[in-house]
């Protein structure tokens, strides 16, 4: 900045620094224009345990205190606003405070079409009550430091899938709308099988219905696992990644992607 030279009408040029104290402070790094007004973005990221929301609705908190006690003034015709990954959550929460519900209707209108029956479509819609409990007793496991806390070949578990504190988020409630989906497709499964044993044998009595349900289960377990099971291993490389995907566009407009794991 000094060895700028500034020309003069008679005489070689002058350094900018014998004209002026120079003072370096820092500023935003990037100012940009936005619906003709110059915007300026402040970056900021959360500590681990604590959820994106709850962070900016603290900071939110004490800036309006610092604002209403006077410990901060902001200058007329400047405004802030918390966007980005914060906007995108709120964004997304109203999405899925629909999409869920209608997902949980979905699954029943097509359990009723399937069996015909409100009695047989309960009971197998009673299976994504017990997915929906497993899956907060699984996220209460993961902050937990003592689960899968161990070596296998020389890798430790809890590194190998990441398994740290998890808030409630976008992901994890698309999460839970696929495992509504895996629960159920284990209760039609074993229910169809049970209406068909049913409708061939006619039996009303306690012990032929008894002995129905055990042999549906005998018959009916292994499909139901091997159904679970390809689930889990389809998303082993995904519970074990520790990067995002990538995607690509080649010269004919086509999109690839690709996930990247360690």
């Amino acid at each position: 900045m000094k060895n700028i030279y500034v020309p003069v009408e008679k005489g070689s040029p002058v350094p900018l620094g014998e004209l002026v104290e120079i003072k370096y402070e820092k500023g935003p790094q990037v100012i940009k224009s936005e619906d003709t007004f110059l915007v300026g973005y402040v970056l900021f990221d959360k500590l681990d345990g604590f959820a994106e929301v709850d962070v900016v609705e603290n900071a939110q908190a004490l800036i309006g205190k610092k604002i209403k006690t006077g410990e901060l003034t902001v200058p007329k015709g400047i405004s802030y606003q918390f966007t980005g990954t914060y906007e995108n959550q709120l964004r997304a929460e109203k999405t899925l405070s629909i999409v869920v519900p209608l997902a949980l209707l979905i699954i029943f209108v097509i359990l009723y079409f399937q069996f015909k029956s409100v009695t047989t479509s309960l009971m197998v819609y009673t299976g994504i009550a017990v997915a929906f409990a497993g899956g907060f007793i699984m996220i209460w496991l993961y902050g937990q430091e003592w689960f899968l806390n161990f070596s296998l070949f020389g890798e430790n578990l809890r590194d190998l899938f990441h398994m740290k504190t998890i808030n409630l988020s976008v992901a994890v409630w698309v999460g839970f709308i696929a495992l509504f989906g895996i629960a159920t497709d284990d209760g039609v499964v074993m229910a169809t099988y049970l209406t068909q044993t049913f409708e061939r044998e006619k039996t009303d009595s306690v012990k032929g219905i008894r002995l129905a349900a055990l042999q549906a289960a005998n018959k009916r377990i292994r499909p139901c696992l091997m159904t679970t099971v390809t689930t889990i291993l389809a998303l082993l490389p995904v519970m074990t990644s520790s990067r995002k995907g990538k995607r690509y566009h080649d010269s004919y407009g086509h999109t690839y992607f690709w996930w990247n794991g360690d």
